[in-house]
């Protein structure tokens, strides 16, 4: 932010609860990012999912991100007005979506992640009336189990199809290693498996002369291992941007890499051992660690855990600290899984040389984005 841009706020005059973001934290993640790719040869297409903003896209596009990833085509419309290259990492599915994505702007170089035939036609169909080609990306299961085709034969067929299809062009392959969650040193096993998997399916592919310009992966639990998958070209780590909960539980950031925090107000220390803040799961978010150790913790007081949460209290275990907290106290939640808390944001309180200003969240919603 420049001192021409919005108005200075106090702080202070700010009602909780709140998303905070640390601009000069989110500049230094995104440069530490971009300096570990480059030394292995690999490109950043970072998902936006988790800031949802122009302002924080631009950071990581000036840090040298190649483009960005987005999951839905409000996030393509906002994106697409700060780079040419985008990758639609969700598969569009309904005659509705298909039009809305073949409004953007014809100069993007549009890429989509799909698994089906059932998606890839439609789409080819679409994209050839409206005088487009779309880049296509082939999905694959390397052990999430969520979406993605099953073997390196399935692979190949379904991009055997697409090189077939007018409107489609085969651009490469896509995997999201989101099983591997664990303390980044025992990941060595899990991330061997998703390098002989993608090995495979690369020796399929090249057997029928189909060579992927794009092998896109990668997440922030996996961030620093990511040179180890072979074939890679590129990863779309998101939440590295900020980092969260779950980023430090699995050491791949530390304390002074979090960038967003909710700020939040003691509202009550009736019950022993506990304070209640005004952030609960509209602020926070419900999502629990799988040790199912709370939803966060506090920067200022790590030893003090958001034990529970219902739509507007967080209770807070203070039964460890020797903290007091008094009533109308102020504290900065540290979430589980900050993409989910910052969506629940209408706007967020940013910071940067010493000053805050309000950030616009401009990709949330479902709804078209006019700019």
């Amino acid at each position: 932010m420049t001192h021409s841009g919005p108005e200075v706020v106090d702080p202070a005059s700010v009602e909780t609860p709140i998303g905070c973001v640390d601009l000069e934290r989110a500049r230094a993640n995104a440069k530490r990012v971009v300096a570990y790719l480059d030394r292995h040869g690999l490109g950043w297409r970072p998902h936006i999912k988790t800031h949802k903003s122009r302002l924080v896209a631009r950071i990581q596009l000036d840090a040298g991100a190649r483009g960005l990833t987005v999951a839905t085509l409000r996030e393509a419309e906002v994106m697409g007005s700060l780079t040419d290259d985008l990758l639609l990492a969700y598969p569009p599915v309904g005659d509705a979506k298909l039009q809305r994505l073949l409004r953007l702007p014809a100069e993007i170089d549009l890429k989509v992640a799909l698994d089906s035939v059932e998606v890839l036609e439609p789409l080819a169909r679409a994209a050839a009336q409206a005088g487009r080609t779309i880049g296509v990306l082939v999905e694959q299961d390397v052990g999430l189990g969520r979406v993605g085709l099953q073997s390196a034969e399935a692979v190949a067929d379904l991009a055997r199809r697409t090189r077939d299809l007018p409107g489609v062009s085969f651009r490469g392959i896509m995997f999201y290693p989101g099983h591997i969650r664990m303390a980044e040193s025992q990941q060595g096993a899990h991330i061997e498996g998703v390098s002989s998997s993608v090995s495979r399916t690369l020796a399929a592919l090249r057997s029928d002369a189909l060579e992927p310009e794009i092998v896109s992966g990668g997440s922030t639990p996996t961030l620093w291992r990511s040179h180890e998958v072979s074939g890679l070209t590129e990863i779309r780590s998101g939440s590295c941007i900020y980092n969260d909960r779950e980023a430090l539980a699995v050491g791949v950031a530390d304390a002074d890499d979090l960038a967003y925090t909710v700020l939040a107000t003691v509202v009550s220390t009736a019950v022993p051992g506990h304070a209640v803040v005004d952030a609960g799961s509209k602020a926070v978010s419900k999502e629990a660690r799988g040790d199912g150790e709370g939803y966060g913790f506090l920067l200022e007081h790590p030893e003090v855990v958001v034990a529970g949460l219902s739509e507007e209290h967080g209770v807070l275990d203070i039964g460890a600290s020797e903290w007091r907290p008094r009533i109308g106290e102020r504290v900065r939640i540290v979430p589980n899984h900050v993409c989910v808390s910052v969506n629940l944001q209408d706007r967020v309180l940013a910071i940067d040389a010493g000053q805050y200003r309000w950030m616009a969240l401009e990709g949330r919603g479902r709804g078209a984005w006019v700019d």
